[in-house]
């Protein structure tokens, strides 16, 4: 029999829209919010676990790391057998990770139960924006529901500091977890009973060995960053690190261009607007990585601030993005991504700049300044980065696509906490302010390049190419199945 589409056939309405919409942010919510948390906390889980700035970074990158590695799977296997079912198994394993990272009893510990929440992390946010590309198939209307997405990030932004830092004082940095219970709950008995289940038309077979190559390139990558001050970035044990990394890179480009059903799709990368989005998205979350990192330490450990205050700092530049995120999806919605990725870049450029050349830390005016320019910056950049990842794309490809352009954010985290993090061990401080002016300049450069008239003209094309290649399969289909 010829196999049938389980894409919906009809749109929900739009208050049912309006509501998946709401649950899908849900999910975006406890990610962001867990990250943002976990920063301001920080310093007291160095003091109480006795813990070193490697260790610190290790709870942030275990995270990121492990959920960069799966986040292509869950989003292809979520086209396979059904996205509200991969979505509703992450939101399990997310509750429960975080139950168990309260209950940690040691760093070991507390990486390990992290690793289990990233696992449940991956099935949420790539899944929930192909629900969200489905529900929303007019570009206008889905250009301001990824924009109402990316306000939800300056909403963590914004409570994440402020709410964290208070856990912190009043019960302990363990209470940071508990946050993530009630939503975490909330949104799967929300999705059971309001979002309705969806699929590709065609199933696409799974790909260990592309899967495995993956989380050789970040695991090891990523080791080498942190563990490279400590052991030397001669040694032998880092050398073999970036040797790997290396080779996992050319190994995964070789073999995914010869299979029929990629983990990673080489033809999507054809496009340049998706190709400079993906690198838009690793550039702008390793400046937002590092600058937490960074301003967290520098907060508490050497202005003395507690978290609670620690997180009041902060909220300038988390108010700037959750006005800014919904600003952007409505000027991408009328106007295209350049005009956003420009702003984001210079005022994200603007920023470290201040910091690296200025020394934004001597006055609290030139500090408030660059947070509320990085704040700018990042509000503007979220975006255009998911509309132009998923935008001129089949919507059969839509959890694909949606999973790299999340892959590209949690890859950019993890370096930027790695980087800037070596740099500080190493104490670089100055360099690391100009890293992430450099990041900034990245979206700025690239955000021009890949937006006008040809980059457009190569996306087209792109998308042609999938529509060929998806009508050829279908009549060699037909012809089986006569």
């Amino acid at each position: 029999m010829p196999e049938v589409s389980q894409e919906p056939s009809r749109e929900p309405s739009p208050r049912r829209r309006t509501l998946i919409l709401a649950i899908c942010c849900m999910s975006l919510l406890i990610v962001s919010l867990d990250n943002t948390i976990l920063n301001v906390a920080l310093p007291s889980m160095r003091k109480d676990l006795h813990t070193t700035i490697s260790g610190l970074q290790w709870t942030i990158d275990a995270y990121t790391v492990v959920i960069a590695s799966l986040l292509l799977l869950a989003g292809s296997t979520a086209d396979r057998i059904g996205r509200k079912r991969i979505f509703q198994t992450g939101l399990v394993l997310f509750t429960i990770g975080s139950l168990l990272c309260s209950l940690a009893p040691g760093l070991g510990w507390l990486i390990a139960f992290r690793m289990v929440q990233a696992v449940g992390g991956s099935m949420l946010n790539p899944v929930a924006m192909s629900i969200i590309t489905n529900t929303f198939s007019d570009p206008r209307e889905r250009a301001r529901a990824i924009g109402v997405w990316g306000g939800v990030v300056g909403i963590s932004m914004a409570a994440g500091p402020i709410v964290g830092g208070a856990l912190v004082e009043s019960v302990g940095w363990r209470s940071i977890f508990w946050i993530n219970l009630p939503v975490g709950l909330a949104a799967l008995l929300l999705t059971a009973r309001f979002v309705p289940e969806s699929r590709a038309p065609r199933a696409r077979r799974v790909d260990p060995v592309g899967q495995v190559l993956v989380i050789t390139l970040l695991g090891s990558l990523t080791y080498g960053i942190i563990e490279g001050s400590d052991a030397g970035w001669g040694s032998p044990l880092i050398v073999g690190c970036f040797t790997l990394a290396a080779a996992a890179v050319a190994g995964l480009v070789r073999y995914e261009k010869r299979r029929a059903d990629p983990l990673i799709d080489m033809r999507f990368f054809r496009s340049a607007p998706f190709s400079g989005a993906t690198v838009i998205a690793v550039s702008a979350f390793a400046a937002l990585g590092g600058f937490l990192f960074l301003n967290t330490l520098y907060l508490q450990d050497q202005r003395g601030l507690s978290a609670l205050d620690a997180g009041l700092y902060m909220v300038p530049m988390a108010l700037m993005c959750l006005v800014f995120a919904p600003l952007s999806g409505r000027l991408v919605g009328a106007r295209g991504p350049r005009l956003s990725l420009v702003l984001a870049g210079g005022c994200m450029t603007a920023s470290g700049v201040l910091f690296a050349a200025l020394d934004a830390q001597s006055s609290n005016w030139l500090l408030f300044t660059s947070y509320v320019l990085f704040g700018i910056g990042f509000g503007l950049v979220n975006a255009p980065i998911t509309n132009t990842a998923v935008s001129g794309m089949p919507r059969a490809q839509a959890g694909v696509a949606a999973a790299v352009a999340s892959t590209s954010r949690q890859v950019g985290q993890s370096l930027g906490v790695a980087v800037i993090g070596a740099a500080v061990a190493a104490g670089l401080h100055t360099a690391a302010w100009w890293i992430i002016a450099g990041c900034g300049l990245s979206v700025l450069v690239l955000g021009t390049l890949t937006s006008g008239r040809r980059a457009r003209a190569t996306a087209e094309r792109t998308a042609a190419l999938f529509a060929r290649g998806e009508r050829g399969t279908a009549d060699a289909r037909i012809e089986v199945d006569a």
